[in-house]
């Protein structure tokens, strides 16, 4: 690719029409990956950039655990198709300096004194390149941790400032990347703290002091997009958590109704039993009631019936004796 003729038109706009304060737009989808504990998939312009997050788990080998804190493995690395002329595929220097550096911009913000003896391995591939690839893909493993839930102190957003034909520029595009002056990539936190900062080319001290100006402007812009991503995925989490709990709670209610029936099914069936043995009860004192009685008049009737023999018995002798005497 041949470098352009001039990289602003007569209206002070660069190539592709963006202004010298402006970034190119940015989409971001959080939780993309269904292994990993949390993942972000970044474009960014022509950048596609997939971050995966794992852990914290237990570091192995053992020797390199750290029994006070956890240890963070931050991996950048290209796919051999991401540009057009072809690489080879593995790590090579460049990568590992940015995987150096990129991990270096996340130690400040995670909470690594809560994992003790682990790890937490941060993956990001880049996909198709063009231009701020390591500012990029630090953007995406931001959102990745946030996703896995990873205790941080904020988020990082990560943008670059360049200078091009004497103008410093936000965002290089990649033929601004290619043919320009300087580039100055930058890490900070939502807090405006600066964790990783490189330049390739040559500042003076005014143009360094109003890039780091520009690049704040920039990594805001960015850290709003952030936020913007993550609130619609909660926001769409708890939404779905409400309606499950509705949903939950209808049924709970028939449940407490078909309760309330049977509490009351077992008291009218209580009472019924109550009832039928008072009856029973009744009638068991009644007969024996009767029964009694029936025994005392059959105890008198017998009592009267001796006592009427008896005088009978004493007639009979005595006339016996009347009449013997008579004789």
């Amino acid at each position: 690719m041949s470098k352009p003729e001039k990289f602003f038109d007569e209206n002070g706009l660069r190539l592709d029409g963006r202004r010298v304060d402006e970034i190119r737009p940015m989409k971001i989808e959080v939780g993309v990956l269904s292994r990993a504990d949390g993942s972000c998939y970044l474009e960014w312009g022509n950048n596609k950039v997939l971050a995966g997050v794992f852990g914290p788990r237990e570091l192995h080998p053992r020797r390199m655990q750290r029994p006070d804190t956890a240890i963070v493995r931050y991996r950048y690395n290209m796919a051999a198709f991401s540009v057009e002329d072809r690489i080879r595929p593995g790590p090579n220097r460049r990568s590992t300096e940015i995987s150096k550096v990129s991990r270096e911009a996340f130690e400040p913000v995670i909470l690594t004194h809560l994992y003790p003896s682990a790890v937490i391995d941060v993956f990001t591939e880049v996909l198709q390149a063009d231009a701020g690839t390591r500012t990029a893909a630090i953007n995406a493993a931001t959102i990745a941790l946030a996703d896995a839930g990873i205790p941080m102190k904020g988020l990082v957003s990560a943008c670059a400032v360049g200078k091009v034909d004497g103008k410093l520029v936000l965002d290089l595009g990649k033929d601004e990347d290619n043919y320009g002056d300087a580039d100055l990539p930058v890490a900070m936190t939502q807090d405006g703290d600066v964790t990783l900062i490189q330049m390739d080319g040559n500042l003076t001290q005014d143009e360094f002091k109003e890039a780091m100006e520009l690049v704040k402007v920039g990594c805001k812009q960015i850290l709003d997009i952030q936020r913007e991503a993550l609130k619609s995925k909660f926001d769409q989490f708890d939404t779905e958590e409400i309606e499950e709990e509705t949903v939950v709670e209808a049924p709970k209610s028939e449940v407490e109704i078909d309760e309330t029936v049977e509490v009351e099914t077992e008291v009218v069936v209580t009472e019924e039993e109550e009832v039928v043995e008072t009856e029973e009860e009744e009638v068991v004192d009644t007969e024996e009631e009767e029964v009694v009685d029936t025994e005392e008049v059959e105890e008198e009737v017998t009592a009267d019936d001796e006592n009427d023999e008896e005088p009978d018995k004493n007639t009979d002798d005595e006339d016996v004796e009347e009449g013997e005497t008579n004789e």
